[in-house]
């Protein structure tokens, strides 16, 4: 009985696969998202108070990865083509640029007195 055990036997799994690019854009962004609910879970232990107003601020990191994954999809898959992939990572970027400010407002408006 020969012991090869450089052959996996049918059902096993054969080595691993990595990522696609595009999935690991998204797990960026999910773990930009899990840093935010970190924060505004442990904030009121040791404040008393919860935060409040950041709807705007939590829709940056959604914008950014939205913007980046169209560019990453279309270098990695070529789907969407190059210039509505370069137009969607733009307009999202935009958008995350123009509502980081009104986020930040909110933000500060939890420390305000």
């Amino acid at each position: 009985m020969p012991d090869d055990k450089r052959t996996p036997a049918s059902g096993e799994d054969r080595g691993y696969t990595p990522s696609s690019p595009v999935k690991r854009t998204l797990a960026w962004t999910g773990l930009a998202y899990m840093v935010i609910l970190v924060a505004m879970t442990t904030y009121p232990y040791f404040t008393g108070a919860g935060l409040g107003n950041l709807g705007p601020l939590l829709t940056v990191p959604g914008l950014i990865g939205l913007g980046a994954a169209a560019l990453v999809s279309w270098r990695t898959a070529g789907k969407p083509g190059k210039w509505p992939a370069i137009a969607l990572a733009a307009l999202c970027w935009l958008l995350a640029l123009a509502t980081l400010p009104i986020g930040i407002a909110g933000l500060m408006s939890n420390f305000g007195g």
